[in-house]
């Protein structure tokens, strides 16, 4: 998967002084398809797409988090899914596809294993990911007006980024000789952040690669896209050639550097461009969450901006025409640092995905009331991983925990949730919130954090006490 980007400068290359505008208009106007640089409906309608990615594959069981992204507002859901190379293989489509319509919702769904492809020796190619397509076809086909296929997700990585021209072409049309008619959404390289400008400059040899006219470019904003003039400047070429363009992913400002969402959201309002946010729940790197644990009622202060801030999701999105059956109604209401000047990829959202396997240590219960603390590595970079700690009750019910330990190796905790979590040189004290320290017997709940490291990253003993 994906790591945040270190903070990086990025000077985007002059662009020739033509270009050639891309006034499309699909062939066959069977569904969603583009009409100059808009996506519209089979009835002409702009729809601008305004909602979330939810890590599906990862999370099959959180089928309420299509309900929950529809409450706050969203008229889009990008939908992670897998092909079998490395996720999944994603089997439930139509399911998905159901999900989508019963909550009003717009579907984008995409490849994940895709991610990073020429860097990362995981990933699946595009070619792969249109066979998976292909494998699908039953479940998407008379879907054209709910469903948005996005063939592969930031489908080349930092390694030759140059390929993704002549691979984008070739997937587009393979779907095109299958007999697909959807909205097709490509996205660039660099791990989507097309930071060489990749996309950019043969954007309209991918556009003419579709005989339907039917395809949308997406770009994902994450640490190279840190400043107002980076963002604008990006946007500009675009609008400027008549391309269409999404946001199809994008993070926010949870540091100085890191990347400008409110510039994002904002340039996104006035210029009618969709954006998806990264992302409603569960990502390896929980400030990325917008909902911890998937709970709407605990909306992040990424979750409270990209829903209820000036131009986010509540304030300017229409539900799909589809759907409303008129003119478009509001809806209801780990990071490592890249090496030199290469960009690693931005977030990290698949719970596969760490660097190093899970290791754990249990403490032991007491009598009476009591608990079981198990803790886990999920992630490990250079210098830094992630932990995980099971809190388990034991044969009666509790109604508060703590959990201790001491690190023998020098590391040190810089970041918590689910937790409230003290130090005292080595010694470590976590005890819960107010919304998970009840628990009925044998009943457990988690709390995470980041941590700093060196070399050895012993795993340490801990203690469990409940009341």
């Amino acid at each position: 998967m994906k790591r945040r980007l270190a903070i990086f400068g990025v000077a985007l290359v002059a662009v020739a002084a033509s270009f050639v505008v891309y006034a499309q208009q699909a062939s066959a106007a069977v569904g969603l398809h583009i009409s100059g640089r808009n996506i519209v409906e089979a009835n002409g309608q702009q729809f601008i797409m305004r909602g979330v990615n939810h890590p599906h594959v990862w999370y099959t069981s959180q089928t309420s988090s299509f309900a929950n992204v529809k409450a706050l507002g969203a008229n889009t859901v990008r939908v992670v899914l897998g092909s079998g190379k490395r996720w999944g293989p994603s089997t439930d489509v139509a399911n998905v596809i159901s999900l989508c319509k019963t909550n009003r919702l717009i579907c984008v769904l995409e490849v994940h294993d895709t991610t990073g492809y020429g860097e990362d020796g995981a990933a699946a190619t595009l070619d792969e990911a249109v066979n998976y397509w292909i494998s699908q076809k039953s479940a998407l086909v008379g879907q054209e007006s709910y469903v948005v296929i996005n063939i592969g997700n930031e489908p080349i990585g930092n390694n030759n980024p140059a390929q993704w021209t002549a691979a984008t072409t070739a997937a587009i049309q393979k779907m095109r000789s299958n007999g697909f008619q959807h909205l097709l959404m490509v996205d660039a390289p660099n791990w989507g952040q097309d930071w060489q400008n990749v996309m950019r400059d043969n954007a309209q040899t991918v556009l003419d690669a579709d005989t339907q006219r039917n395809t949308v470019l997406s770009i994902h904003m994450y640490s190279v896209y840190n400043t107002a003039a980076k963002i604008t400047d990006y946007l500009d070429r675009f609008q400027a050639a008549g391309w269409p363009l999404v946001i199809g992913e994008f993070g926010w400002q949870f540091n100085s550097g890191e990347v400008d969402h409110e510039t994002i959201l904002a340039q996104a309002n006035a210029r009618g461009l969709g954006y998806l946010g990264w992302s409603w729940s569960g990502n390896t790197d929980p400030i990325l969450d917008m909902a911890t644990n998937f709970n709407p009622a605990q909306l992040t202060t990424w979750g409270q901006r990209i829903f209820n801030g000036a131009n986010g999701i509540k304030a300017t999105a229409k539900e799909a025409t589809i759907y409303s059956g008129g003119t478009g109604s509001p809806s209801p209401s780990r990071s490592s640092a890249s090496p030199s000047t290469s960009p690693s990829p931005s977030r990290s959202a698949s719970p596969s995905s760490s660097p190093s396997p899970s290791r754990s240590a249990s403490s032991s219960p007491t009598g009476g009331k009591a608990c079981t603390a198990t803790y886990s590595i999920v992630g490990q970079w250079p210098g830094g991983f992630q932990g995980d700690v099971k809190v388990t009750a034991g044969g009666s019910a509790i109604t508060a925990w703590t959990v201790a330990w001491t690190f023998a190796n020098g590391q040190a905790i810089t970041q918590s949730w689910n937790a409230t979590i003290t130090t005292s040189g080595a010694a470590v004290t976590a005890r819960n919130v107010d919304y998970n320290g009840a628990l009925g017997a044998g009943a457990s709940t988690n709390f995470g954090f980041l941590g700093s490291s060196n070399a050895t990253n012993g795993i340490p003993s801990l203690s469990c006490t409940a009341s």
